[in-house]
């Protein structure tokens, strides 16, 4: 099973004798997904392997399923090594697709919906995708529409495969439904037996998660994603017997190590929502007994803005991970909670309920695969930090990048001559009760400069969330012609709270032990923060919005100055 039976001319490889060690110490498996499924579809067939409002699937119904989408695919005339866009949401139909093209050895190029021509045009040319999957129904958008002005301008594209959507007699697509429906499953385990996919063949093609730009090409591996997935269940307690809940992207990096390779290769079974409603998540977290959650971006915030916890019987859950602010969830839960790190350039960290309250509410934990080697070193040098001090994270291991797709200068820009990926973050190193973990100080891009003084936008954020009246904040850069620039915090109000002033924010995060000089100095309130097209808060926005209104405030009053606080 391990080798490569379909290379990809730009992909690097890891090295036969560096994956024979992580084949040795289990951080890699020697299987691929669609086999890791067939296994558990013949051992748990009858078991939940997909529940949502929509649509129930068990395993055997998914490998069936997926076995007659993949042999359809590859009678259409796509073959192992192609790629394919994907922009389809968090459904049924999204797992059912994938797991169709896992088995037939295409690589899904992990887009998002709200991409448009920019991202997708240059990731059409770069990734030479035959194949265009989208979900006709995501929004109001028209995506199938869309997905065939791609096809017209870029001719790679031969293949666009619909979901969730009926186009008649249209001969420019194919119905995914249609596709399976057409063809058999004895005649699709036949097709499919010809197929030869390693373990060590790119499972898909993943994306960077810069804010701006099109995200660079990361390439994952069949064998190394399953370990990776599987390593993080140990990591934090899961078993087969664990259930999931899922409301975020199923096409991130995050969305398939935590709900898909982990559903396929051990027979838990997970719960999906397409968008994030908490009400509505507490209730099936009641309803199909969750035992897990994890909330990467506006989860949890809005968990803690809900005050009807009490309400609904959350007796199952055993753990629920977040970005940050574990402490303020636990407590609104009643749940152990802790924070967690994740890059789709291999590395995640986390901490177990059985580990210190310390180390699960004020650090982003610890990896689990004890082949991955973490150093926090000054940025932009392989020195390391002093002992104590805010450095940069970097990291190598089993599902560390080796190199971006067709991508030599990036590679060169993120990878230490020794192989370390420099992930661009901030973290101090400590010990707590014997355990080494890692606190998130901020991005490294991610500061305010006032007056030589760097400020940590995170950090101050994770002050500012603790108020009474701020269910979320974000801080970002101000300019300003004294210091250059200043702090203004964007604030999500609780329900019927009021924004404190900024001399009363203020003297609450210092009496919360923050330093004067990193108090915001500007208080913004909105209903909610803009996003970029992958769903992460749109702070280059933010700042171009405050810098719009103080030019406009000083305008008005004829001073360059512009004033502390808003109205």
């Amino acid at each position: 099973m391990s080798g490569i039976y379909q290379r990809i001319d730009g992909v690097t490889y890891c090295p036969p004798d560096l994956a024979q060690r992580y084949f040795d110490s289990n951080a890699w498996v020697d299987t691929t997904l669609g086999d890791a499924l067939r296994a558990t579809a013949a051992r748990v067939p009858e078991r939940p392997a997909y529940l949502s409002d929509e649509a129930a699937l068990n395993f055997a119904e998914l490998d069936a399923r997926s076995e007659r989408l993949g042999a359809a695919l590859i009678e259409l005339g796509l073959r192992p090594g192609d790629r394919a866009i994907f922009q389809m949401g968090t459904t049924v139909d999204t797992v059912i697709a994938l797991m169709g093209a896992y088995k037939a050895g295409i690589v899904p190029v992990c887009a998002v919906p709200q991409y448009r021509e920019v991202e997708i045009g240059q990731l059409v040319s770069q990734s030479e995708a035959r194949g265009y999957f989208v979900q006709a129904d995501f929004s109001a958008f028209d995506l199938v529409g869309f997905a065939r002005q791609m096809m017209a301008r870029h001719a790679s594209l031969e293949h666009l495969l619909v979901a969730r959507g009926s186009h008649g007699h249209d001969t420019d697509s194919h119905a995914i439904n249609t596709l399976i429906d057409a063809m058999s499953l004895d005649r699709a385990r036949a097709v499919l037996a010809d197929i030869r996919i390693g373990s060590e063949d790119v499972l898909s093609f993943q994306l960077s998660g810069g804010t701006t730009g099109v995200p660079k090409i990361i390439p994952r591996f069949h064998a190394e994603y399953i370990g990776h997935s599987l390593t993080w269940m140990r990591h934090i307690g899961m078993t087969e017997h664990s259930r999931m809940i899922w409301s975020l992207p199923l096409m991130h990096n995050a969305g398939q190590l935590y709900v898909l390779a982990s559903t396929v290769a051990t027979g838990m079974t997970t719960v999906l929502m397409p968008r994030v409603d908490i009400a509505r998540m507490l209730t099936l977290i009641e309803k199909h007994r969750v035992t897990h959650g994890l909330s990467i971006g506006p989860v949890a915030p809005q968990m803690i803005a809900y005050k009807d916890v009490g309400k609904h019987d959350l007796s199952s859950l055993q753990l629920f991970g977040t970005m940050s602010r574990a402490d303020s969830l636990e407590a609104h839960l009643g749940v152990p909670c802790f924070n967690l790190y994740g890059t789709t350039e291999g590395l995640l960290m986390g901490a177990g309920a059985h580990l210190p309250v310390a180390l699960r509410h004020h650090t982003q934990g610890l990896s689990g695969c004890a082949d991955d080697d973490i150093r926090v070193l000054f940025p932009g040098t392989d020195t390391p930090a002093h002992e104590g001090s805010a450095g940069e994270l970097c990291f190598r291991g089993p599902s560390s990048l080796r190199g971006y797709y067709k991508a030599p200068e990036a590679t060169a820009q993120t990878l230490t001559p020794d192989g370390f990926v420099r992930t661009g973050d901030m973290v101090t190193e400590k010990i707590i009760d014997g355990v080494r973990c890692f606190a998130f100080e901020g991005r490294l891009r991610d500061n305010i400069n006032r007056g030589g003084e760097k400020i940590g936008c995170e950090e101050v954020e994770a002050f500012v969330s603790h108020h009474p009246a701020v269910a979320d904040a974000k801080l970002v850069a101000m300019p300003d012609p004294v210091y250059g620039e200043r702090g203004c915090v964007y604030l999500i109000l609780r329900p019927g709270h009021l924004a404190p002033s900024v001399t009363e924010l203020a003297e609450f995060l210092a009496g919360h032990g923050l330093a004067k000089f990193k108090c915001p100095e500007r208080i913004e309130t909105v209903d909610e923060f803009p996003v970029t097209r992958v769903g992460k808060v749109d702070k280059a926005s933010l700042r171009t919005a405050i810098a719009a209104r103080l030019a406009a405030e000083a305008t008005a009053s004829g001073t360059a100055l512009p004033p502390k606080e808003n109205a």
